[in-house]
């Protein structure tokens, strides 16, 4: 009974830990290693949770426009607002989202109609809320431009904050799009007019962050008009956000890779660029680029996807937009037009029958598309400590591999290969166990992190077999050995597809490594194996450093408990 009591204080323990730790901002919450260090006793469980635990909060960071709704639909149903606001009586609802509520209105002393959009929660809405909804003001009220809803006056009544604004009689995109694919030029054309109000946004210092189908209103002109700047950012803000760091903001679909990594990507005007595209792609298609079963899925596939080329989809499609859409959906935002403007410009000159930037692919573009990091790169956070340590390892072991078979005149022994069995399969025994706990220390291991620890695993099998290989084949022990840098380059070139692409760059020095180890072999050379230990450290041990340190400035930037 005592143990049963025991037990559910550790739970109930844990409980309140985690949520502490989950009501704490990412900017504010310690590392896994700090919490550990604070309760001891709960480590195992902690490092067990963690995962999840972050996983959790990355859902409820992205939750204002998908999930959140779902929620505060029965917290507001009976908010209702005051049927006048300052000069603007409200007449019928037009539209709701994740934070705020559109009405149709008559402003009274001009005797017109105009849209005026209210805070969701009104006088309940958090604090956050309230700052987001004037951040939406501050941005929209600086920018004047014929595609951007213009505001009128901004209000409060009775704790129900509001703007009126342009009332654009018409449709969403959303569902222009949803009656099916729209002609090319005709896209193309709406597209046009969007990217050019970005650029000027983003030349006075307003990044969207959440352009989508359902934020662009087309009027009954076919005129585009750009909307909802509640998650707009000023460049010009410096360090001051409403974002929390780590916070997924915006709408899966459509949000660029750095948004859905959260704190690991940096969001900026090619953010928007990448959304431009995607909004392209499904004026051209009747879909968009990603869809997901939930939400979370979807953010999966923005970050580790690419969307199907549209004219797999609706044949019909020029090729040259199908290259200007694909180009704004690059991963990498360097890959992508450099600002708004220039995707502008490549629609204009489609319109006009010229040759557009999309179609000329660089040799840098190539470049970087090959030698980028993906978002699984930021696993290696955890792996830099054990990689250095591991190259320590492996330089050792083949020192001694070699010291081995420099004996073998002396000691006969040494020219079989069961003490190299034993040498690197006990080695494998001993270090693999120490290694797989460490990494456990750092926190769950993810499923990449997986694949990564079988592929190497498989190649530390392959390395030991290659002994048996020479035995049966009843060839000089290390003979084989050249082999080696086949085997380390395969497992490279596997981690740079998955990690990082400059892992091409040890795969290529480990190639290499096979092809001189040969040579010195045919020349006499008896320290191939000493000179390939010293190639392999390196490749564990740079890398290893490199995101060590990473590691230690992201922990270095965050408060202690």
């Amino acid at each position: 009974m005592k143990q049963v009591v025991h037990s559910e204080e550790r739970d109930l323990e844990l409980a309140d830990i985690l949520a502490e730790i989950t009501d704490r901002s990412a900017a504010k919450r310690p590392s896994l290693e700090q919490i550990t260090t604070a309760h001891p006793h709960l480590a195992d469980e902690l490092r067990a949770l963690w995962g999840t635990a972050l996983l959790v909060d990355a859902v409820a960071s992205h939750s204002h426009n998908d999930i959140t709704p779902l929620v505060r639909t029965k917290l507001t149903a009976n908010l209702q607002p005051p049927r006048v606001l300052g000069d603007f009586e409200l007449l019928d609802e037009l539209g709701r989202g994740g934070m705020g509520i559109v009405y149709r209105a008559r402003q009274q002393s001009l005797g017109r109609e105009i849209a005026v959009k209210l805070i969701l929660q009104g006088s309940q809405a958090s604090e956050l809320d309230k700052a987001r909804f004037q951040a939406e003001v501050a941005a929209a009220a600086r920018l004047e431009h014929p595609n951007i809803v213009p505001i009128y006056e901004v209000g409060e009544v009775d704790g129900w904050q509001f703007f009126g604004m342009k009332l654009i009689e018409g449709q969403t995109l959303a569902k222009l799009i949803a009656q099916g694919p729209v002609p090319d030029r005709e896209a193309v054309r709406l597209v046009l007019d969007i990217a050019r109000a970005i650029e000027y946004a983003h030349q006075r210092g307003v990044i969207h962050r959440d352009l989508k189908p359902a934020n662009i209103l087309v009027d009954q002109d076919g005129v585009p008009h750009v909307t909802d700047f509640g998650l707009a950012k000023h460049v010009s803000a410096g360090s001051s956000s409403l974002t929390q760091t780590g916070a997924i903001l915006g709408t899966p679909a459509y949000m660029a890779p750095e948004q859905a990594a959260g704190n690991r990507g940096k969001v900026g005007p090619l953010s928007d660029v990448y959304s431009l595209g995607a909004i392209l792609y499904s004026l051209i298609t009747g879909r968009a680029p990603f869809q997901g079963a939930s939400p979370v899925d979807t953010l999966f596939m923005v970050l580790e996807q690419d969307p199907l080329p549209p004219r797999l989809l609706i044949p019909r499609v020029s090729r040259d937009v199908e290259m200007i859409v694909l180009k704004c959906l690059q991963k990498p935002g360097e890959l992508r037009y450099t600002s708004a403007g220039a995707l502008a410009g490549d629609l204009h000159a489609y319109l006009d029958g010229e040759s557009i930037i999309a179609r000329s692919g660089r040799l840098t573009d190539v470049v970087a598309r090959v030698f980028r990091e993906t978002h699984h790169a930021t696993v290696l956070e955890n792996w830099g400590v054990l990689w250095m340590w591991h190259s320590a390892v492996l330089l050792v072991m083949c020192l001694v591999t070699n010291w081995m078979h420099l004996q073998r005149a002396e000691w006969p022994v040494m020219a079989e290969p069961w003490p190299y069995l034993l040498l690197w399969g006990g080695g494998l025994a001993v270090w693999a166990p120490i290694f797989w706990a460490l990494r456990h220390r750092a926190g769950p291991v993810t499923a990449v992190e997986r694949q990564i620890a079988h592929a190497w695993g498989s190649s530390i099998v392959a390395v030991m077999l290659l002994f048996w290989v020479e035995d049966l084949l009843n060839l000089p022990v290390l003979k084989l050995s050249p082999i080696l840098g086949l085997i380390g380059g395969m497992v490279f070139v596997m981690k740079a597809g998955i990690l990082a692409g400059s892992f091409y760059v040890h795969a290529t020095a480990m190639l290499a490594m096979s092809i001189a180890m040969a040579e010195m072999q045919r020349q006499g050379f008896e320290y191939g194996v000493s000179i390939f230990g010293l190639i392999s450290a390196a490749t564990f041990f740079l890398p290893g450093w490199k995101y060590y340190r990473q590691s230690r400035e992201n922990v270095s930037k965050r408060p202690s408990l």
